[in-house]
């Protein structure tokens, strides 16, 4: 006699689980990146590249191995990585945003993406590398003044050590090198170089991944099965 099987999905809703499923669906259905994102990055020149240095990137909170837990600026690295982290996603700018490199200003209106780039050596070290962005770069912000004008943008929790200390000096460059890739050339020392990175909104971050909609796909076909077993047997 042939064995009767059923998925885990009808499993679940046969036993009662229908609250569940329709929940975990719902969870599905709203999965997905939260904004743009850094998606990489390399070093391949200056100094930091003979000493071994990479590009990381960071999630909040960060895990400085110097200086107070969560902490950015102030020699809390002392590496010769070259680093970033995404600060706020998705802002929409109820005001113009000055810039230093690319859109300047940034007009009121538009919706950006915040990252934050830096490089924090032990000593004088150059650097050349690429960040690269999963949507097209706008703007690069350089300078202390515009640095310190747009921190509203960080609200990652992360704290931002002697902020007034920030900005390129002479010699220095980041310069927006392709549509989603920017080109980091400095020479740092104490307490290093700090850059803000903004970019355009990602469609894909409103949008379920492929894995999330087969998923949702196949909770929809259980639940609309429950339901037409709830009719049959209340009819």
């Amino acid at each position: 006699m042939a064995r009767s099987f059923t998925t885990p999905l009808r499993r679940a809703a046969s036993r009662g689980g229908f609250r569940l499923l329709a929940a975990g669906l719902l969870c599905l259905l709203v999965a997905g990146p939260a904004g743009a994102t850094i998606i990489g990055g390399a070093v391949t020149g200056g100094t930091a590249f003979g000493q071994g240095g990479v590009f990381v990137k960071l999630t909040p909170p960060l895990m400085n191995p110097f200086g107070p837990p969560n902490s950015v600026g102030n020699d809390t690295f002392q590496s010769p990585n070259l680093f970033g982290f995404d600060e706020d996603q998705n802002i929409f700018l109820a005001a113009p945003l000055a810039t230093d490199v690319g859109l300047n200003p940034i007009p009121a209106g538009m919706t950006v993406a915040s990252h934050y780039i830096f490089f924090d050596p032990e000593r004088g070290t150059s650097i050349v590398g690429t960040v690269d962005f999963d949507s097209d770069v706008v703007a690069i912000i350089t300078s202390r003044g515009n640095l310190i004008a747009s921190d509203f943008l960080a609200n990652t929790g992360v704290n931002y050590l002697s902020p007034g200390a920030r900005g390129l000096e002479a010699g220095d460059s980041v310069t927006i090198s392709g549509p989603r890739q920017i080109l980091f050339d400095t020479r740092a020392s104490s307490p290093g170089d700090y850059v803000r990175v903004l970019t355009e909104f990602s469609p894909g971050a409103v949008v379920p991944e492929p894995a999330s909609l087969v998923l949702a796909g196949a909770g929809a076909a259980a639940l609309a099965g429950y339901a037409r077993r709830r009719r049959a047997v209340a009819g």
